[in-house]
């Protein structure tokens, strides 16, 4: 754990993040007196990868009449 006092967490406020990568955590000091505890977030969860489902597509039937025009009939068939 590095400690840095406010002047020097100050200077490295724009490395903040490097820092804390390499040291893990920091002690901030006042007149070499404690004040804060500086720590890393734990890292997010990486976004799950979906498995492609193409196989699945290319199973299904090719549809001759456009989406589009079989919502309009079934809309109109409502009224």
């Amino acid at each position: 754990m590095k400690s840095l006092n406010i002047r020097e967490i100050r200077q490295e406020l724009s490395h903040l993040d490097e820092l804390l990568v390499k040291e893990g955590e920091l002690l901030v000091t006042r007149h070499g007196k404690p004040i804060a505890r500086v720590l890393p977030l734990e890292s997010a969860p990486s976004p799950r990868h979906l498995p492609s489902l193409k196989w699945l597509r290319d199973q299904a039937p090719f549809q001759e009449i456009p989406s589009e025009v079989l919502i309009r009939e079934d809309r109109d068939a409502r009224d």
